[in-house]
C-alpha cells in the first residue's frame, strides 16, 4: 500500500503540471481567437467609416446645372375705370437646377422652376465648370411637372439614366443641385418610401435627402451614380426642408422628355441666331473689305448661345453660301433654314479677313414653339 501511495505521489506532480499547462494554452488559443475577432471587427468597423460615395457624385456632378429664369408675377392691380384694369407687374429671378439628359443639349426640369405668367422665358444655364449660356424652353408636360430646355454648346455631359424600379426602400440616394443659388452641392439621404402605379411601376419616390429651394429639377442618384429621379417637391408646413421630399421618377421623366423633343422639332424650324445687315454690292465691298466682288450678308450680331455663335460665326463675317445656295440677300439664308429642323447640321460659307471659310453649324431652336402634351394641335 505504501509502494501504491509513494507511485501516486510520484506521478502526480507531472500530471497536475501537464493539466495546468493545458489549461494555459486553451486560453492562450482562446484570446488568440478573441483577438482576431476584435481585430477583424476593426477593420471592418474602419472600412465602413471610410465608405465613400466621391466617384459617384463626381459622375453625375458635371450633368447637373444651375438654372436662373426670370419670371413675371402681378404685383398689384389698379382699377383704372368700371371696365379697364391696370395690371403692376413685378420681375423676379427663379431659381433652379436641371439634368443634361443628352449630347444635343437638351435639359430636364421641373416645369415650375422656368414657369412664367406670360410664358416669356428668359432663361439662362450654369453648368458645373463655370460655362454659363441662355436657354430656350421648348416644351412642357404640366401633369408631371416637367420642362425641356435646349442649349446650344460642346463638350457636354449626358448624365447616365438608372433604372428606378429597381430601387428599394432604404437604398443610398443622393439630391444633387444648386440650393439658394450658393453653388451646386449634393445631399445624402435614402429612400424612404415608393408609390407605384396599378401596373407596379414606380410613380413616386420619396426621399429623405434634403430638397431646399433651388435643388428643383435637380437629379435624384443611386450610389452608382446614375439618374433615378428629377427632384420635384417637397412636403413641409413651414416651407422648409422637413426630411419628406419627392422626386419624378426617371423612367416618367425621359419618356416624356422624348416624346416633347419629337414634337418639339416637328414643330419648329432650325435657327442659327444671326442679324445681318445690308446685303453687299460692289461698292459697299469696295468699302469694307478693299475689294468689290465679295457678295452676301453682312453679320451684325450673333445671338449669344445660339447656333451661329457655337459654329464660330462673329460680327462682321459675311455669309456668302448656305448649303448649295449663294447668298445675294437674306432671303437666300431663310430658304436655306426654314426647311431645316433643329438639330440638323448645315455648312454656312463666310467671308472674313481676306479668306473663305466653311463651318458646319447645328440649327437650333429659336423662339420656340411651346410644346405641352395637354393642349391638342
Amino acid at each position: 500500500m505504501s509502494l501504491f501511495i509513494q507511485i501516486l505521489r510520484f506521478i502526480s506532480w507531472p500530471s497536475l503540471c501537464g493539466l495546468l499547462i493545458g489549461i494555459v494554452v486553451l486560453q492562450y488559443q482562446q484570446l488568440e481567437r478573441l483577438d482576431k475577432n476584435i481585430r477583424g471587427n476593426s477593420q471592418e468597423t474602419r472600412a465602413s467609416s471610410n465608405l465613400s460615395f466621391v466617384n459617384s457624385i463626381k459622375k453625375a456632378s458635371p450633368s447637373v446645372v444651375g438654372i436662373t429664369a426670370t419670371r413675371f408675377d402681378v404685383e398689384s392691380v389698379e382699377r383704372a375705370s368700371d371696365d379697364q384694369l391696370n395690371l403692376y407687374l413685378e420681375e423676379q429671378d427663379s431659381l433652379g437646377s436641371g439634368v443634361i439628359v443628352s449630347d444635343d443639349g437638351f435639359i430636364l426640369t421641373n416645369l415650375h422652376v422656368v414657369d412664367n405668367l406670360f410664358d416669356l422665358f428668359d432663361t439662362e444655364v450654369t453648368l458645373n465648370d463655370g460655362r454659363r449660356t441662355p436657354a430656350t424652353v421648348i416644351a412642357w408636360d404640366k401633369a408631371n411637372d416637367l420642362a425641356v430646355l435646349h442649349i446650344n454648346m460642346d463638350n457636354l455631359t449626358p448624365i447616365e439614366i438608372g433604372d428606378p424600379e429597381k430601387s428599394r426602400v432604404g437604398d443610398f440616394v443622393f439630391a444633387i443641385g444648386y440650393p439658394r443659388n450658393i453653388g451646386q452641392s449634393a445631399s445624402l439621404g435614402i429612400v424612404s418610401a415608393i408609390t407605384n402605379n396599378t401596373d407596379s411601376t414606380v410613380s413616386i419616390i420619396q426621399t429623405d435627402a434634403a430638397i431646399n429651394p433651388g435643388n428643383s429639377g435637380g437629379a435624384l442618384i443611386d450610389s452608382n451614380g446614375s439618374l433615378i429621379g428629377i427632384n420635384s417637391s417637397i412636403f413641409s408646413e413651414s416651407g422648409k426642408f422637413e426630411g419628406i421630399g419627392f422626386a419624378t421618377p426617371s423612367t416618367i421623366a425621359i419618356k416624356s422628355m422624348k416624346e416633347l423633343v419629337s414634337r418639339a422639332i416637328e414643330a419648329n424650324s432650325g435657327y442659327l441666331g444671326v442679324i445681318t445687315g445690308e446685303a453687299l454690292t460692289s461698292e459697299s465691298s469696295q468699302i469694307f473689305f478693299g475689294i468689290d466682288n465679295i457678295r452676301g450678308m453682312l453679320v451684325e450680331s450673333v445671338d449669344r448661345g445660339g447656333a451661329a455663335k457655337r459654329a464660330g460665326i462673329k460680327p462682321g463675317d459675311v455669309i456668302t453660301r448656305v448649303e448649295e445656295t449663294d447668298v445675294v440677300n437674306a432671303e437666300h439664308i431663310l430658304k436655306e433654314i426654314r426647311n431645316k429642323k433643329p438639330g440638323e447640321e448645315i455648312t454656312v460659307q463666310i467671308f472674313r479677313d481676306g479668306k473663305t471659310l466653311t463651318l458646319l453649324t447645328n440649327l437650333g431652336f429659336g423662339e420656340a414653339r411651346i410644346i405641352d402634351p395637354t393642349v391638342e394641335n
